[in-house]
């Protein structure tokens, strides 16, 4: 049987043409290179980044929401190293190591500042970014996302029954996955077993408010300590600003959506994102001037 993913994947990387974006691959350095969607011509938008959650790639974790931005923003793609089309000969593994690939293949396509919008472990990736380039990140949308401390973790294997992340993060069979999705999901829709077969076989190696693994306390825990969203200020670290911001944080929760809320309810999401999106802009046009 054909493999359904493969299918869409061509199909949906067609549509993604025809909203004027385009894929390439940077050489951020030898052995290493990064799969990314880009604007296919050059333009002066502001820059929006997707960076996805830890499973799915790039375009297929935010293909809703490149449809719905395409025109107004400068929208940018990437698969993460060890996703999609991302390789890397290079043995790390860490959120830093993420980042600092994100940031040198931004720069090479010549991003000067840009607004990331992280999913789950895109988030976490995001806060890396922030830290570490404050000259780039103007501000970042997270979505089901914190810093992960052990106690956030602990908390989070407790409330979905598992022992470890290798274990919920890295099904093995199509059962395991399935059970994957519907934790994620907040309500996971019916489908034939050949589907999470093919999703295995292909794929793998804002915030909802029924979000099961990182639930809304957590959520709001982390307003406190950071935020949802944040405008950096030029010169400020973000070990200096992230004690400032709870104040200014702003925390937007989806009713009926899980993990994945840019999935589930995209339209409900992109709808708040554009909103969120539009005020940062605004915000960095009226600081400019």
């Amino acid at each position: 049987m054909v493999n359904i993913i493969t299918v869409y994947k061509l199909l949906l990387h067609g549509l993604m043409k025809l909203v004027g974006m385009t894929q390439k691959t940077i050489d951020i350095e030898p052995g290493t290179i990064l799969n990314i969607w880009v604007p296919k011509k050059a333009t002066e938008k502001h820059a929006v980044v997707f960076l996805h959650a830890f499973g799915f790639d790039g375009i297929l974790t935010w293909q809703f929401q490149v449809l719905a931005l395409a025109k107004t923003y400068a929208v940018y793609v990437p698969d993460f190293l060890f996703f999609g089309g991302s390789i890397t000969d290079r043995s790390e593994r860490t959120a830093s190591f993420q980042a600092e690939c994100m940031a040198k293949g931004l720069r090479k396509l010549g991003v000067k500042r840009c607004t990331l919008v992280g999913l789950s472990y895109g988030g976490m990736v995001g806060f890396k970014m922030a830290e570490m380039y404050p000259d780039l990140v103007e501000s970042l949308v997270a979505t089901c996302s914190v810093m992960f401390t052990e106690s956030v973790s602990n908390a989070a294997l407790e409330r979905i029954g598992f022992d470890s992340w290798v274990d919920y993060l890295l099904p093995k069979t199509a059962d395991a996955l399935k059970v994957k999705l519907d934790i994620a999901c907040y309500k996971l829709p019916t489908l034939p077993a050949f589907v999470f077969k093919h999703i295995l076989e292909k794929i793998y190696l804002l915030w909802g408010e029924n979000d099961k693994i990182l639930d809304m306390q957590t959520a709001r825990n982390c307003k406190e300590l950071c935020a949802v969203f944040i405008d950096w200020k030029s010169g400020n670290s973000f070990s200096e600003y992230h004690r400032q911001v709870g104040e200014n944080a702003t925390l937007v929760s989806i009713e009926k959506a899980g993990h994945l809320p840019n999935v589930e309810r995209p339209f409900v999401y992109n709808r708040k994102l554009k909103r969120i999106l539009a005020s940062l802009v605004e915000t960095v046009v009226n600081t400019a001037s």
